[in-house]
């Protein structure tokens, strides 16, 4: 099972390693990456792999809001197939 993660706001140093980080703490795998700073603002979307996930979806959201209030970042995951459905007419 695939999810997507979205990360946007001011650009400070180590946004990538700290998300990343995290990811790698609950064993959830990062499949793809794009990344970019347009002027002084980061955005950031990743596929990740979260089927050996260590910790339940509910709780890693909420460990990624923590982390974006703490860097002043807004970070958002969603299933795969909800974030497909939602860009579908």
């Amino acid at each position: 099972m695939r999810a997507v993660i979205t990360v946007i706001g001011k650009d400070t140093t180590g946004i990538i390693a700290k998300v990343s980080n995290m990811l790698f703490e609950n064993n959830i795998n990062i499949l793809d990456i794009s990344q970019t700073v347009l002027q002084d603002f980061f955005t950031m979307i990743m596929i990740v792999d979260i089927e050996k996930s260590s910790i339940k979806f509910e709780d890693m959201l909420n460990q990624l809001n923590m982390l974006g209030k703490e860097m002043g970042l807004s970070i958002r995951m969603q299933h795969e197939d909800i974030f497909n459905s939602m860009h579908n007419i």
